[in-house]
């Protein structure tokens, strides 16, 4: 029927359209420039093609899936996500995932899922691979070129945004110059991309260059597929570099364990071709050769590279002048200089993670409240890092991530899927791969279709292991997850794996049928009726977020009234969107306490009502999001400004604060200043005592507290009452002096009003 060729056409073009354009997809305008619009762009065609697969089903009359090696473990998974769902802190943020990201979340999951058996089920032929092969590549094509020139300091993204090609729309903090991030949105995930694609570029390449020797015992290169082979290098070397730039120490060492794997694989396959060294040694060259020019994420390697080689033989400028810059000095409490090693921090995030999961052991937090639960299990050792007020949404290992969020189940059959998958690419017919392949050697040499896909499975392969490498130091993101779930069913449909063969078919006995009945052509309406809503709703949910990001940066600059219409916008296209509604709250506020100090009663108190019932709406649906307790915090403390009685409720919502996050040393400073706002200076010196003790370089911490020792000392007059306290009082600020910055001039003007200076 022509309307099946249709759909298949439909399905066959959406699945190259996600492996091309997700990669590239990129605005402006939203709140996350990047991953957002991956995860929104994946969802829409993933409705499409979806639409299609079921409408073939109601002209076919029968439910048909592609049965597969992985069907056991991707349900128990599937079923651990639902689970954990069901039993999360925040079951909203664990159906959608983390906002901005909702990579992770569970309907990404099933997304990701439902591509696999979408493309098992409909695309069963090797040359739906080959072009699926292929549009990656080309995408991952323009993605290295549109990243390249950033390292040199000419962004095409800039010249997209601002009409400048250069890199200055970029913060001193997130420079390409430094480490390149294209249109990934952040250097590490555009090397796990590229790790993935370097392996199944480097195979092709392989594949197709050929060395033979000609009858008078001279070598030459064949003819055939030549200007291709050497197209695949050019790609493999280009991705390469490109990872290189990116500076992710993780994913560079995740990329040359794939390609160990892939030269290991290929030296089992061509063990009795000598001559296919050679295309092997070619490649590892100019890997060699990339490195040596370019430099590695690993300083303890760079030491072979070009620069450093350089600089043994050439003679440096001696210096005549003294060097006038201010050198960085340790810091006296930890003794670090500069910014902390990332090692060390993760160190931390993972024991958090190993501790969130000691307390859910079974089904974890919730899938993606790391966030959130983290902060209950924060090190306290986190707090004397760099990054110690940072929002760690993430593990930072995707391992550990799963094992907090989702227990022991849902690590356990993520590993299972994993494993799975591996154990049948590695085994066939339960025999031992390597032990086959040596014996069988012949089996792989490329003399049938199916077996001149061979490196090709393994290039998928190795792309495969850099994933699981990589997620390892980090975490997974759009692209990385589709290509994770993908790759199996690539792999099963190249080596026409057995179970690839067999369709699970309801009912069995049914054959498509030439005639199509009214009844069809209702179901096939409604159902396209049923999509297109879906994507509407993707749309308005889009639209929702242009709105929220304008309206979000708007009052980062203190524009407040202008932020207040897109941000009622945004919360009334998407009302069930907390984030949206927690922000308006905010604003509202600000709004709020503004009309009341110009004596506008009657605004000012709408307003103010309006903050208090989005926020107390907020709250009773998410009370374990911490971010969320502490907008209460500033919209109450705002409020209170005006009004004397909303400084209780403030002081309530930061007790509730500091029992999600007892570590957190900024939750309990201002739970120590609201104290002293609330005339009981005794608690505000609890916690601060509290807050040095979690975190002793905590300047603003210090000088708070010696001025709320200095109001413990003294009665109404100024007198000294308490001498203990008023010592206390002035060994605080020489603390800070003589520890934390010695030219403080709040501590010694304090010290001097105190007549102890």
């Amino acid at each position: 029927m022509k309307i099946l060729k249709i759909c298949n056409r439909i399905i066959e073009y959406s699945f190259y359209l996600i492996l091309f354009l997700v990669p590239l997809a990129i605005s402006g305008k939203t709140f996350e420039l990047f991953e957002f619009n991956k995860m929104w762009l994946t969802f829409g065609l993933t409705i499409i093609l979806g639409t299609s697969w079921f409408t073939k089903m109601i002209f076919q009359k029968r439910i048909f899936i592609q049965k597969t090696p992985l069907d056991i473990p991707i349900i128990l998974f599937l079923l651990s996500q639902i689970i954990s769902t069901i039993f999360s802190i925040d079951s909203h943020i664990s159906f959608w995932g983390y906002y901005s990201r909702f990579n992770g979340g569970l309907l990404s999951t099933i997304t990701y899922i439902f591509l696999y058996y979408a493309f098992v089920s409909n695309l069963n032929d090797i040359k739906f691979v080959r072009r699926a092969i292929i549009v990656s590549l080309s995408s991952a094509v323009i993605v290295s070129l549109w990243g390249f020139p950033s390292h040199f300091g000419y962004d095409p993204t800039c010249y997209m945004f601002r009409g400048t090609f250069d890199v200055s729309c970029w913060t001193d903090a997130f420079q390409p110059r430094a480490r390149i991030f294209s249109t990934l949105g952040q250097p590490d995930w555009l090397a796990s991309y590229l790790a993935i694609m370097i392996p199944i570029s480097a195979a092709l390449f392989l594949k197709n260059f050929k060395i033979k020797k000609k009858d008078n015992g001279k070598l030459s290169i064949s003819k055939k597929n030549f200007l291709f082979s050497i197209c695949y290098l050019f790609l493999a070397i280009l991705f390469f570099i490109d990872l290189l730039y990116t500076g992710s120490r993780s994913v560079f060492a995740a990329s040359l364990i794939s390609l160990a794997v892939l030269a290991l694989g290929y030296i089992i396959v061509t063990k009795k071709e000598i001559l296919k060294f050679l295309s092997l040694i070619i490649f590892a060259i100019l890997i060699i050769f990339s490195t040596f020019f370019v430099g590695t994420p690993i300083s303890r390697f760079n030491k072979f590279s070009y620069q450093e080689v350089i600089k043994m033989f050439v003679k440096q400028p001696a210096v005549t002048s003294p060097v006038t810059s201010a050198k960085s000095t340790p810091n006296k409490i930890t003794g670090e200089m500069g910014g902390t090693d990332s090692g060390k921090i993760r160190s931390f995030v993972w024991q958090g993670a190993i501790d969130i999961w000691f307390a859910n052991p079974i089904f974890g937090s919730g899938v993606e409240t790391f966030a959130f639960a983290y902060y209950k299990y924060k090190p306290v050792g986190h707090n004397l890092t760099s990054e110690w007020d940072y929002l760690y949404n993430k593990a930072h290992n995707e391992y550990l991530n799963y094992l907090a969020t989702t227990g022991i189940l849902g690590l356990g059959t993520y590993l299972l899927m994993i494993g799975w998958f591996l154990k049948s690419f590695f085994t066939r017919n339960h025999l031992n791969f390597f032990w086959s392949l040596i014996k069988r050697a012949e089996n792989l040499v490329c003399t049938s279709p199916k077996q001149q896909n061979q490196l090709l499975t393994l290039g998928l392969l190795s792309g495969y292991i850099s994933i699981l490498v990589g997620n390892f130091f980090g975490f997974s993101v759009v692209i990385t997850n589709i290509y994770l779930f993908l790759i199996p069913g690539f792999v099963y449909v190249l080596r026409g794996d057995p179970d690839i063969n067999r369709l699970l078919i309801f009912p069995r006995n049914k054959k498509d049928s030439v005639q199509i009945s009214s009844g069809q052509w209702i179901g096939a309406t409604l159902l396209t009726i049923i999509s297109l809503y879906l994507i509407l709703l993707l749309y308005q949910f889009w639209q929702a977020d242009k709105a929220y990001a304008l309206g979000y940066n708007l009052d980062r600059v203190s524009q407040y009234q202008q932020a207040y219409p897109l941000l009622k916008d945004a919360v009334s296209k998407r009302e069930g969107e907390p984030i949206f509604k927690d922000e308006l709250a905010v604003n509202s506020a600000v709004l709020a306490a503004a009309f009341y100090m110009q004596k506008d009663s009657s605004t000012g108190a709408k307003l103010a009502q309006e903050a208090i019932d989005l926020n107390n709406n907020v709250i009773s649906e998410h009370p374990n999001n911490l971010i969320f307790w502490k907008d209460r915090v500033r919209i109450f403390y705002t409020l209170s400004q005006v009004d004397k009685q909303y400084l209780p409720i403030a002081l309530t919502a930061i007790i509730k604060a500091s029992e999600l996050a007892p570590t957190d040393a900024k939750v309990t400073y201002n739970l120590g200043l609201l104290y002293g706002q609330s005339d009981n200076p005794q608690k505000a010196v609890t916690a601060l005592e509290k807050t040095v003790k979690l975190k002793p370089d905590y300047r603003d911490a210090y000088y708070a507290l010696g001025l709320y020792y200095r109001t413990s000392a003294v009665d109404k007059n100024g007198k000294v009452i308490n001498q203990e306290y008023a010592q206390k009082a002035r060994d605080t600020m020489n603390f800070i002096l003589q520890n934390i910055a010695e030219n403080d001039t709040q501590a010694k003007d304090a010290l001097k009003s105190w007549g102890m200076l």
